[in-house]
């Protein structure tokens, strides 16, 4: 017999039990090893579920399921996740009322992490120093939270593809960890509003072009290889000097030389205070908008604006353009004489913020005043109090809640801090009025620059300005909506009025939040969110009152159009602006509801329209069920704007997590 048959029949000698074991211990390695391919594969999924349970609120996070994959190549299934090529590349969880103190062990294992965001949260707790562990991270974004602490000096120690740190806006305090001038590749740091002390450290980076270690508790001289920053990224730090700033103090001066200093500025001191004097009662000769008491308004602005419609149209009046702050011009003929009826109580201005220059309301009181409009809500002056101007809105409707509710109120008010919030600085109660006090911002609203009389030479917003409006909008009411969860409607009386534009047309909300003081049979008639069509239909608002409102600003912005139902008492279908648009989809005229002022950006930029379009239209579905969610509009439109927001480099394994978002929802529209 061939040899080749004796060895198979060799191999066919052992016994069944042999060969059962043998074949039994074959298909447990087999199942085994399809276990733990299995396992490895789900291990992204797990990790993400392991760091969900860690937070107390995570409602956002409701589609995180465990049976469907986080990534499947590029395309997240989950909501903030990040992918690439199948695996999760960062986190975006960016304005989704998270809370609680996040475990970041679990994510150790995510190893091919490039981003990491929770912007924008009410999350707590300290530095968490496992970060080091994860050494690809390009980015780390941790701003608008309520971190807290010191971080460990060491705490960058090793992270050398680092590339953007923001930890803007927490509480962390102690030094600056010297850790971060190792980081070779740094691009953009910021530290702004912490309570960080000590001394800047000496960064020593050539990559690094944006720093921001304003408002915390520096010292010290600013090192010289930051001495081209500019001076605002070290304002708030009164110990802080060298350049940019002033120099650094000299050596104590004699006490002769302070004698003469005092002497003169005495005699200084003295020749102001007669000019001082002079100006003022010739101001109070002929100033005809001074801020004055009334005695049925004790410590109210008591101005007659009856006759501004002669510089705002009935249209924008209505709408509270003059809410807008755009300045309209004041003269003897227009704003009637104000006279001083004494014997009331002024009370007291009650400032919420620490950061801004204090002043009593005599320093109100005595200051000159211009009539900015008068809104549906309330009236608006602008004041100059020394150098500084401040915008006076005087409301008359304002008692739903008590007085200690009322101060509380204000008081959570006076906490929000966001970059698309215009913030509230000061306000005065009184039963019959409230004073409430902001700063000024020059450039006028969103209405005004939409609606306003534009010069032959002056063009209108282009599309990449509405863009970033939209933008900066969502992002602040996705704010609101995390610092107030208690408000069914945090805004309230969202317009295009209420949306000022600051010098880098960056938006700033403003009136939000005063719904839970309004006197109910005045916000119904008054403010926005009883204009919705929940309100006519089923007389209640709802968490998506305020998408509606922002619906129709993003029409407004698309369209160019006057929404009429800012004129209406009520919701007045006929009137809504998303069923002109509705209308004009349904004849196949889409093309015809943008605006002619953004020119060529019909044609050049008319996906990003069209995506926009649908994204406003989903927002004013009259079923409040089928109407989006904040953060859904907030990705939505994010996603919209990647282009803008990822890195400016050409390394292409590297970028900050907004290339990569989830599927917009669409909208079917007919072109």
């Amino acid at each position: 017999m061939p040899t080749g048959v004796r060895v198979a029949g060799l191999m066919r000698a052992p016994t069944p039990t042999i060969s059962a074991a043998s074949s039994f211990f074959f298909l447990f390695f087999f199942l085994s090893s399809s276990c733990i391919i299995v396992v490895f594969s789900a291990s992204d999924a797990e990790t993400l579920l392991q760091f969900k349970q860690s937070l107390t609120s995570a409602t956002a996070l409701n589609n995180w399921n465990p049976s469907v994959p986080p990534c499947e190549n590029h395309k997240a299934n989950w909501a903030g996740v990040l992918c690439l090529n199948g695996h999760v590349r960062g986190l975006r969880l960016e304005n989704m009322g998270l809370k609680g103190e996040v475990d970041m062990n679990s994510l150790v294992s995510l190893t091919r992490l490039r981003t990491l965001s929770f912007m924008n949260n009410t999350l707590v707790g300290s530095w968490p120093p496992v970060i080091t562990k994860l050494g690809s991270l390009r980015s780390v974004y941790l701003s608008y939270n309520h971190f807290s602490g010191e971080i460990p000096d060491d705490a960058f120690t090793g992270m050398k593809f680092l590339k953007k740190v923001f930890l803007t806006n927490n509480e962390f305090n102690g030094p600056i960890p010297s850790s971060l001038a190792s980081l070779s590749r740094l691009i953009e740091l910021r530290l702004d509003g912490n309570k960080f002390k000590g001394q800047v450290p000496q960064f020593q980076i050539d990559t690094l072009t944006k720093l921001n270690v304003s408002n915390n508790e520096l010292d010290g001289p600013i090192p010289t290889s930051l001495s081209h920053m500019d001076p605002s990224c070290f304002s708030g730090n009164n110990d802080l000097c060298g350049d940019p700033l002033p120099e650094c103090g000299k050596a104590p001066m004699s006490s002769s030389g302070l004698l003469k200093i005092a002497v003169i500025i005495i005699i200084l001191g003295v020749t102001l205070a007669v000019i001082a004097a002079i100006f003022i009662i010739l101001n109070l000769r002929n100033q005809p908008a001074a801020l004055q008491l009334g005695k049925e308004n004790a410590g109210m602005i008591n101005m007659e604006d009856q006759d501004q419609k002669k510089y705002v149209n009935a249209k924008q009046v209505a709408a509270g353009v003059g809410d807008g702050y755009r300045s309209i011009e004041s003269s003897s003929s227009s704003v009637a004489q104000a006279t001083r009826r004494g014997g009331a109580d002024h009370g007291k201005l009650l400032f919420v913020r620490d950061d801004r220059e204090r002043f009593d309301l005599q320093d109100l009181l005595r200051a000159s005043a211009e009539i900015l409009g008068s809104g549906s809500f309330g009236s608006s002056y602008k004041a100059t109090i020394l150098s500084n101007a401040v915008v006076v809105k005087r409301y008359k409707h304002m008692n739903n809640v008590g007085r200690e509710e009322f101060h509380e109120h204000m008081r959570r008010l006076g906490r929000l801090t966001h970059p698309n919030l215009l913030p509230l600085v000061a306000y005065y109660y009184r039963k019959e009025e409230k004073l409430l006090i902001s700063d000024f911002v020059d450039n006028g609203s969103l209405a005004s620059h939409l609606h306003g009389n534009h010069n032959l030479e002056e063009a209108g917003l282009d599309w990449a300005t509405r863009l970033k409006i939209i933008r900066g909008i969502a992002r602040g009411l996705s704010y609101l909506y995390a610092s107030l969860p208690n408000i069914v409607a945090a805004h309230g009386h969202l317009k295009s009025s209420n949306v000022l534009l600051d010098e880098s047309m960056e938006p700033l909300l403003t009136d939000y939040g005063l719904s839970p003081v309004a006197n109910l049979e005045q916000g119904q008639s008054l403010m926005m969110a009883y204009k919705s069509p929940e309100y006519a239909q089923m007389g209640r608002i709802t968490k998506k009152t305020d998408i509606w409102s922002f619906g129709i600003v993003i029409l407004e912005m698309l369209t160019g159009r006057f929404p009429e139902n800012y004129l209406t008492r009520n919701h007045d279908p006929k009137a809504d602006l998303a069923a002109w648009v509705n209308n004009m989809i349904k004849e196949k005229k889409t093309a015809q509801v943008f605006d002619t002022e953004l020119g060529r950006a019909r044609e050049s930029s008319k996906g990003e329209l069209l995506k926009m379009l649908k994204i406003a239209l989903s927002c004013c579905e009259e079923d409040v069920d089928r109407r989006l969610d904040l953060n859904q509009v907030a990705a939505e439109i994010e996603d919209l704007n990647d282009a803008d927001l990822s890195d400016d480099d050409d390394d292409d394994d590297d970028d900050d997590g907004h290339n990569f978002s989830p599927t917009s929802r669409h909208i079917h529209i007919a072109v």
